[in-house]
């Protein structure tokens, strides 16, 4: 590396490694004595760098050594300000940077104010704002004023396009303006400005008079105006020089043109960017880079160093021409295989992501076999990298995430965003029981009991969601005897329950704050995301008090999760120390003697190329701003380093958790130019491997259920419908009558048909208890939903059917009335003993006709059971009832029935709500029981089932009538699927 006058740039290739290349450079030149290397400064492209070639130096040091001083240049990108040594104390004279949150929300104050009540309120407002200040540091970043997006050219364009890209410019430049007003009345600068003045005010101190001490900027790749121009004054110091990554100094002279213009037009009046510009080629905002500092690649000389993870020559030249332009691709064909050739490099092909996962963690695992063998997994799919860790676990390798997880995705974030929901949605069940259920509610020594009252809870509010606020799920709690515990829940739960529909958002989250403390004691705080919460709330809260943000509390849910999504919790150091998982850009000058790159698929890696939803592509490339396509070159350049390690895996699966994927476009590139290499160069033992370490021995088929219960197990009462499921499912019998097992409904689960027809059977009840007064039934419902606390949506959706059915009951029942017929039992419980089992029920009504015999009426909200059902023996509740209260066990209820009616709520065949159906086989009706025949016929299909499995041997099995319409509660416990296919695979083998 020697001296020479001019500008010092030089170029560390792909197969070198970055941070190790650099440093095996930098200790003999620097490191002549003990202290000569720690007067060197280092100016790096983010703090996360700066650990980074802190690792690469204890690696190279041996016996240890003073650090160079290491400043970050800062990344828009990753929110970080400059270093001190950028940001001196002598630049007072530059205005302080605005509060960036409080500007998010002033920017939504003053986009409502531009369009009123087309902007959206809530969630959807803020976003937009976040939009518009992400476009406004773009725009500032490339020293755009917001003079030039009123020039001459740029109205013309806008006037030329669709009206929705005229509206979002006009109304874009009215919220700057606005912002730009309030900046100077606060004597303040976007964060963007200033970093720009920032640099410009140390590139003219640094001109002036240079630094005694020797300055290196260091993989530095952004290529803004105002840092181009800093590398610039770096490079020509007489102790000054830019070391960029992977620069491909190799690449055809014609092949660098053909990457296009890149902010260096011909004519002064063309665009910074051409239309043709390869803006997706991993060099081009390294040429954008070295045009704004007026440097042209031929004066960029190699670094001729490497580090501990080099690669072979040669591969440097592999990506080269794996990443060629669209035309300089044809050369391809004529490539001598030395030139295509990417020995160490291995393409793995998983089903898919779990499958992905699964199979780099074994290439981990292996390589960690080696002694100081380092390994790297590099993937923007935090998804992936997440499985990846977990998976590691079970080899008890700790390897920590450094692109963090986002804030929503942590204990501490996942309890503020749960009581966010519970306040959204009016305590509904769901965020409710989750919320108290958290990890962290209720920490302390009486954690257990907690969670006891928990469960007791959701136990309660199992079925359709109850009303809305705390008042309903009091109820269900002192029903539940857990009211002592409630009160202490209700009581921290008040204050966010009580809120107008506009609420300060500072109050907002103090309230919430105040809350997630009270559950969880100062605990919640503790530990990286606590830290990063506590954070977050202070800074937010803080903005939203200054700035007067007003907000509808069930928004708030919606807000933070969007807010807390642009955070991230970063572990502290530890983790194994041989295994590094990054995102792409905690990746760059990373190395390590084996890179999996993970992820690999379109919309993944590279991501998808998002439009800017203010500004128009046009304008910003006719204002000199690299468009959406241009972060793709950015990720063709993170995986073109990355190839550069000595072993390198490129991953991807087939699907995702939606549906097929296509593979990356770098990995069709990568097969492309291997040709006929490709299939030397597959990995398959990993899948192999992954796919073998959760395949269990193979088992034969589960049979069949016949559970055969001891003759004291089986003397067990039946119910009126229990005959129904012993008959047609005796399992269902079996584990709900002699194993007492239930199904539980969900939490705010849809209303299912058995709570229907409770509410139903209430109504009625009540109705008759009233004395069936006559227009009466409606009001009686009303009362009985809101008594139920049922949703109001429920009530909205049910209500109509539901009012038009009990309408035509009403006027059977006065029908009827008026015919001598008189209501005798509603609800009522009865039983009789049948050779010495206990048969029991209720009935829903019986009625007394005018001749004297009873006639049992069944309500069903749904369709009742056919004749043919009835006629079959597989749906007698009617005639038990009539053979209980044949035997007297109905108190006050004698006589013998020869009605047996269903009354439905269900659609008639004429369209009305509501109808009546007797299950008797008469008139024109070809199935059904004859009337004279309904007793004698219920009794011996009930005789038969106690001689069978009751009182006898048989056992009960599962589906024995398959044909038959089941209740799906017990299909898990029976092990349907496991089975069912076989059976009827005999069953056609028979046939």
């Amino acid at each position: 590396m020697p001296d020479r006058t001019g500008p010092k740039v030089y170029s560390i290739a792909a197969h070198r490694g970055f941070a190790d290349a650099l440093v095996a450079g930098l200790i003999p030149r620097y490191a002549k004595d003990e202290i000569a290397l720690a007067r060197l400064t280092l100016l790096l492209p983010s703090r996360r760098t700066i650990r980074t070639m802190t690792e690469a130096f204890v690696r190279h040091s041996g016996t240890g050594m003073l650090l160079p001083r290491m400043v970050a240049v800062g990344d828009l990108d990753l929110d970080e300000a400059l270093g001190p040594l950028l940001d001196p104390l002598g630049a007072a004279d530059i205005a302080p940077a605005a509060d960036p949150t409080r500007r998010w929300l002033r920017l939504a104050y003053y986009l409502r104010e531009v369009e009123g009540d087309a902007a959206g309120k809530g969630a959807a407002l803020l976003r937009r704002a976040f939009e518009i200040g992400r476009t406004m540091d773009r725009l500032m970043a490339e020293e755009i004023a917001p003079i030039d997006l009123m020039s001459e050219r740029v109205i013309g364009i806008v006037g030329d396009l669709a009206g929705h890209w005229s509206d979002n410019t006009r109304n874009f430049l009215k919220v700057q303006q606005r912002w730009i007003a309030e900046l100077a009345a606060r004597g303040e600068i976007d964060a963007p400005d200033r970093r720009n003045r920032l640099f410009d005010h140390a590139a003219a101190r640094w001109q002036d008079q240079p630094p005694p001490h020797p300055v290196i900027a260091a993989g530095v790749t952004g290529a803004s105006p105002a840092l181009a121009r800093l590398l610039r004054v770096v490079s020509e110091m007489p102790q000054g020089l830019v070391v960029l990554p992977d620069l491909d100094l190799s690449l055809a002279d014609e092949v660098w043109g053909e990457l296009g213009t890149a902010g260096a037009p011909a004519q002064p009046d063309d665009p910074p960017f051409g239309r043709a510009d390869a803006v997706t080629h991993p060099q081009y905002h390294l040429k954008l880079l070295l045009n704004r500092m007026g440097i042209a690649r031929g004066e960029v000389q190699p670094w001729h160093r490497s580090g501990l993870a080099a690669a072979p020559p040669e591969r440097s030249r592999a990506i080269s021409n794996l990443f060629l332009p669209p035309r300089a691709s044809a050369a391809w064909v004529d490539l001598p295989p030395e030139q295509r050739r990417l020995s160490g490099v291995r393409l793995m092909e998983c089903t898919h992501p779990g499958e992905e996962a699964q199979a780099i963690a074994v290439l981990i695992r292996e390589a960690l076999e080696i002694p100081e063998r380092r390994v790297a997994l590099v993937s923007p799919d935090r998804g992936l990298a997440a499985r990846v860790v977990s998976h590691l676990e079970r080899w008890g390798i700790e390897a920590d995430d450094t692109a963090g997880r986002p804030l929503p995705q942590t204990a501490a974030g996942r309890l503020l965003l749960l009581l966010a929901e519970v306040v959204a949605q009016q305590a509904a069940p769901v965020p409710l029981v989750a919320l108290l259920v958290h990890p962290l509610a209720g920490n302390g020594p009486g954690r257990p009991r907690w969670l006891e009252n928990a469960r007791k809870l959701d136990l309660a509010l199992r079925g359709p969601r109850p009303g809305a606020g705390l008042a309903p799920l009091a109820a269900r709690a002192d029903a539940a005897k857990l009211g002592e515990w409630w009160a202490g829940i209700e009581t921290i739960l008040t204050p966010l329950s009580i809120l107008g529909e506009a609420e300060p958002l500072e109050r907002l989250l103090g309230l919430l704050a105040d809350a997630a403390e009270a559950l969880c004691g100062e605990t919640l705080w503790g530990g990286a995301d606590g830290r990063a919460l506590s954070a977050f709330v202070e800074e937010l809260r803080g903005a939203a008090g200054a700035a007067g943000t007003l907000l509808d509390p069930r928004e708030i849910g919606a807000v933070l999760r969007d807010a807390m999504d642009r955070v991230s919790v970063r572990p502290p150091w530890g983790g194994h120390p041989r295994v590094s998982v990054y995102g792409l850009l905690e990746a760059r000058m990373s190395r390590a003697d084996l890179v999996i790159c993970g992820g690999l698929v379109e919309g993944v890696w590279p991501g998808s190329a998002a439009l800017d939803a203010l500004l128009p592509p046009a304008v910003l490339r006719a204002l000199g701003v690299p468009g959406a396509d241009f972060r793709i070159g950015l990720s063709a350049h993170d995986l073109a380093a990355a190839l550069g390690a000595p072993e390198v895996v490129l991953s991807w699966a087939q699907r995702d958790e939606g549906g097929p994927v296509i593979p990356s476009r770098f990995v069709l590139r990568v097969r492309a130019m291997l040709g006929d290499q490709l299939e030397r160069h597959l990995e398959r033992d990993a899948v192999n491997l992954a796919r073998r370490l959760d395949d269990a021995a193979q088992v034969a088929a589960h049979p069949r259920p016949q559970p055969m219960p001891s003759a004291e197990q089986r003397k067990v009462d039946v119910s009126v419908t229990g005959l129904d499921r012993l008959r047609g499912d005796p399992y269902q019998f079996y584990a709900s009558a002699i194993l007492g097992l239930r199904s539980m409904d969900g939490l705010d689960a849809e209303p299912s048909a058995a709570w229907k027809g409770e509410v139903a059977h209430l109504i009625m009840q009540r109705w008759h208890e009233a004395g069936e007064p006559e227009g009466g039934l409606h009001a009686i419902a009303q009362g009985v939903l809101t008594e139920q606390n049922a949703h109001p949506l429920m009530r909205v959706l049910w209500w109509p059917r539901l009012s038009a059915a009990l309408e035509t009951f009403e006027s059977m029942i006065l029908e009827a009335k008026a015919g001598g017929r008189k209501v005798v039992a509603v609800e009522k419980w009865g039983d009789m003993r049948r050779r010495d089992v206990r048969i029991h029920g209720r009935a829903d009504r019986i009625d007394r006709r005018e001749d004297g015999s009873l006639a049992v009426v069944d309500y069903k909200t749904g369709q009742p059971p056919t004749g043919s059902r009835v006629q079959e023996g597989f749906a007698l509740q009617l005639g038990l009832i009539a053979l209980i209260a044949k035997d007297g066990g109905f108190d006050g209820v004698e006589g013998v029935a020869d009605s047996f009616e269903y009354w439905s709520m269900a659609k008639a065949k004429d369209g009305t709500m509501g109808y009546m159906f007797e299950p008797v086989l008469e008139g024109r009706k070809k199935s059904g029981i004859p009337r004279e025949d309904f007793l004698p016929e219920t009794l011996r299909y009930l005789d038969d089932a106690l001689d069978g499995w009751i009182l006898g041997d048989q056992p009960f099995t599962a589906r024995l009538n398959p044909e038959l319409g089941s209740y799906a509660d017990y299909d898990q416990l029976m092990r349907l699927d496991e089975w069912i296919t076989s059976l009827g695979n005999r069953s056609e083998s028979a046939a």
